[in-house]
């Protein structure tokens, strides 16, 4: 579990491919912090662990989180979002992300403002139930409210901080990102769900 809270950012050093895996490399001076089997989440994405050495650390992604997240589109020098799971009696700063992408979106605009920066985004219609006008959602891995909310696009406000302290400062207009809705919606929208189909 963690709640969309970016502690740093690391570069993708190198990639391998495995039959239908993909191993990447990290480097990271949190690499140090790290151990094998331990839960860090990568632009969003729950990924564990495999190897550790020096300030490089290996993860892998398997054919399923390939296709559902942007990690595909991965390349060398890419800078990542990294966060480490929530410790028992941590703040929640942010809110309740399970590290588990639930489709991918579309930056689709990006506007610089007197001191921050507006982001449009579209994403398939599908999971119009799950967005709904100030609340969350977590992007590549952070913790965000989002308005202007419509079937298939919605806007977020990314503060000086946020911009220099994640890979939204790098993020333009056609690139993909990682989504996550809030796990309470997807509840809600499971159980009435259920409920219409008895």
């Amino acid at each position: 579990m963690f709640t969309g809270i970016i502690e740093t950012t690391a570069t993708v050093a190198d990639i391998r491919h495995e039959g239908t895996n993909v191993h990447f490399t990290i480097e990271s001076p949190m690499a140090a912090e790290l151990k094998p089997d331990q839960s860090v989440a990568h632009n969003g994405v729950c990924l564990t662990v495999t190897a550790i050495t020096g300030n490089r650390y290996q993860v892998t992604a398997v054919a399923e989180t390939l296709q559902k997240t942007n990690l595909g589109n991965w390349q060398t020098g890419d800078r990542v979002n990294i966060e480490l799971a929530l410790r028992a009696g941590d703040r929640l700063d942010g809110h309740f992300v399970q590290g588990h992408v639930d489709t991918t979106g579309m930056c689709t605009d990006k506007e610089t403002l007197a001191g921050s920066w507006l982001f449009r985004f579209s994403y398939p219609r599908p999971f119009a139930p799950l967005v709904i006008e100030k609340g969350s959602i977590c992007i590549n891995g952070v913790s965000l409210t989002v308005f202007d909310v419509g079937f298939d696009h919605f806007t977020v406000t990314i503060i000086p901080y946020t911009y220099e302290h994640t890979n939204f400062g790098q993020l333009q207009a056609g690139d993909k990102v990682n989504l996550e809705f809030d796990v309470l919606g997807k509840y809600s929208l499971r159980m009435m769900q259920v409920k219409e189909a008895q």
